[in-house]
């Protein structure tokens, strides 16, 4: 019986041939051994003797090798306690405002023991293991005592575990979820171990961090967020005992599956506790009496436009390409109220001039101080139907029409014009071979005759704009666009004159970037949402610094400025006293529309602030018809201009050096020093005397 045992070990390979003959070497030497010290004098009584040791040391030494074989031989490394689990991202606003979490399957966030609770540790030690600080990593008497409870219990009623909280631990962070002795084993051997690695509270706490509370809710920190909307040191007793029982059986007492079993889940706790000494009787049943608001299960995301851009900056800046699993938290520079305010707005605007087959808008709104973002609205609605509302058009590339000219008459000033400087708002055509003539056109179809810069810039002449890009040529104004942040214009053989009109696409974070210099005259402060980086534990991995650069002199930010703040410069296109003008306050202001009636666009700044705002369709499909100063994009940036300035004493940008007013031609204006006599000054026309 004993070979025919022998050889179906070897045949289905738990006995290889190499470890029998190893045996039978053995048990000879053994037999050698035996005869030598006892020196048996019946031969029979020494074989009965031997055959009995070598089938007890055989049967031993296969049960030895099966438990290597099956239970140690691929047994987990303990030393993956040390190392955090995959951990959720959370993106928040200025305030800590929860924005969203980033999470691949497991919704987790680590929390430090010493922000648990007392009565939350008392609650999960009282209902999963009484015997905790006491025991070496399992319990016989939790055993028995949990199959005794047990016996009569319905499934997800009233159970108790025989685990104990190592175990737990052990289940979860290292084993797989199968039931079978193999398992319990391997579960027993990596508790006692853990206990010898690690202090009861540093295994509570990964206790707290690791276990399930019901969906895709990993530890007690998200779990609290979960069903009550609050950080774990805020939960009161009620909410902890409630909490405190679903890790026996999550997709049971859940509340998001029904609230009953839960609740009787949360009264055999606190029953525990009570006999545990933790509270009294009157207590419990007080606690018990108390209405739990359990929170909506409804994946919310505020900001979502905001939040996808930040996830981007994130891989690309900070190399985070795993959201899901990093466990960082990451402190943005929004303000969800300005956000909300900003998003009400532009969904309030469009739908205002929906007649006008105008079907999306989106604003953004910047401190240029900083570079912080404080408002990002991408379209009307994020989740709106009628058109793809998670399409960003603050990051899209859009045509920005006469809202690009700030940079052209820029570098206009840069090589030598002013603000008095006059040009010829007249026809003009200019004859490009291979094409047919370019013949720029004003917006309202008529001609100034000759005009300032100032007016031209303020007004928004279009042929005036034109003249200056082929004076002072395309590769120049492509070269300044570049330096201030426009990072579109890579393919300059694809321009022509019409770039002075807005024909290269630009994106609305980048055209604000370039336009948040002039409102710093000159110096260029990088916008970066993410203001502060925190890992797991707290620990800061990144804190926002803020840097300027120098682009270009402070002179030429200001006479921007000033003719871009000038009412009476705009008024013969816009009229005085349009919704460009921000009463009692200073604020440039640039519109552009593009001649398809594809774009129009507003942006405006102050000293502190930059609002961008943008009207059209997703699909480039034309508007009907749009007004810059009055209709589309304008009533979006005048209603949120005021809303960041009203409040506020009027910010002024203060001359700089090398700034001085005179008169040149008949006419005051600012002037870079010394350039007020470089004017050149129209012909005054001769009158013929009358009859």
């Amino acid at each position: 019986m004993f070979l025919i045992l022998i050889r179906m070990l070897v045949s289905i390979g738990w006995l290889p041939y190499g470890v029998l003959k190893g045996l039978i070497k053995l048990v000879l030497g053994i037999f050698k051994i035996i005869k030598t010290v006892f020196s048996f004098r019946n031969g029979r009584a020494f074989l009965s003797f031997g055959l009995t040791l070598t089938i007890v040391f055989s049967v031993f030494s296969v049960g030895v090798w099966w438990f290597w074989k099956e239970v140690l031989s691929d047994m987990p490394g303990i030393e993956k306690i040390y190392f955090p689990p995959a951990l959720s991202t959370r993106i928040v606003d200025r305030n800590g405002k929860n924005l969203y979490v980033f999470y691949q399957n497991e919704n987790r966030s680590w929390i430090s023991l010493s922000q648990i609770p007392t009565h939350l540790i008392q609650a999960t030690i009282a209902i999963e293991d009484k015997d905790f600080f006491t025991h070496s990593g399992f319990s016989v008497k939790s055993i028995v005592r949990a199959l005794w409870a047990n016996k009569d219990s319905k499934a997800g009623e009233n159970l108790q575990g025989g685990s104990t909280i190592t175990q737990q631990l052990v289940k979860n962070v290292f084993l797989s979820k199968e039931k079978s002795w193999r398992r319990k084993i391997r579960e027993v051997i990596l508790a006692v171990t853990l206990e010898s690695k690690l202090s009861k509270e540093q295994i509570l706490e990964r206790y707290f961090n690791q276990v399930p509370y019901g969906g895709e809710i990993y530890g007690i920190q998200e779990a609290s967020r979960k069903y009550f909307g609050k950080e774990v040191n805020d939960l009161n007793l009620a909410e902890s005992s409630f909490l405190a029982g679903l890790p026996a059986a999550p997709s049971s007492y859940s509340p998001l599956s029904g609230i009953e079993f839960a609740k009787k889940r949360q009264g055999r706790v606190l029953e525990e506790m009570v006999k545990s000494g933790n509270i009294s009787e009157s207590d419990a049943k007080n606690v018990f009496s108390q209405n739990l608001q359990i929170q909506n299960d409804k994946t919310k995301i505020d900001a979502p436009h905001f939040v996808f851009y930040v996830k981007d900056i994130l891989k690309d800046k900070f190399g985070y390409d795993k959201l899901g699993s990093e466990g960082v938290v990451v402190k943005t520079s929004l303000d969800l109220e300005l956000q909300t305010f900003t998003d009400k707005v532009v969904s309030d605007e469009v739908g205002k001039v929906a007649r006008l087959r105008i079907g999306n808008g989106s604003a953004m709104v910047v401190d240029v101080k900083n570079g912080d973002v404080l408002a990002m609205s991408g379209s009307k609605d994020y989740w709106a139907k009628d058109i793809d509302g998670k399409y960003n058009i603050t990051t899209a590339e859009r045509q920005p029409g006469s809202s690009i000219k700030p940079i052209n008459y820029l570098n206009a000033l840069m090589k030598g014009a002013t603000l008095s400087t006059t040009i010829d708002d007249g026809p003009v055509s200019y004859k490009i071979p291979g094409q047919k003539p370019y013949a720029p056109q004003n917006y309202n179809g008529k001609y100034m005759g000759r005009v300032t810069l100032r007016t031209a810039l303020a007004s928004s002449l279009n042929i005036p704009s034109v003249k200056l890009l082929d004076r002072y040529g395309i590769n120049s104004m492509i070269d300044l666009a570049q330096s201030m942040g426009i990072n579109t214009w890579d393919d300059r053989s694809r321009f022509g004159l019409s770039l002075s009109l807005g024909a290269g696409e630009v994106k609305m974070t980048e055209i604000s970037q370039a336009y948040s210099i002039f409102a710093n005259m000159g110096e260029k402060i990088d916008i970066n949402p993410v203001v502060s980086i925190h890992d797991y534990l707290g620990r800061e991995v990144y804190q926002k610094k803020v840097s300027g650069k120098n682009i270009f002199d402070s002179r030429y930010a200001y006479l921007i400025n000033s003719a871009l703040s000038d009412d009476v410069a705009r008024s013969p296109i816009f009229g005085r006293g349009s919704k460009l003008v921000i009463p009692g306050k200073t604020v440039a202001v640039k519109t552009g529309t593009t001649n398809s009636l594809r774009d129009n666009w507003a942006i405006g700044w102050t000293p502190s602030y930059l609002v961008a705002a943008w009207v059209g369709n997703n699909d480039n499909s034309p508007m009907s018809w749009v007004a810059s100063g009055i209709s589309g994009a304008t009533p979006i940036w005048n209603r949120i201009m005021h809303q960041m300035i009203d409040k506020r004493e009027d910010e002024k940008w203060e001359a700089p050096t090398g700034v001085v007013k005179a008169r040149a031609c008949g006419r005051e204006d600012w002037f870079v020093s010394g350039s007020e006599k470089n004017v050149d000054c129209p012909p005054v026309p001769s009158v013929t005397p009358m009859p």
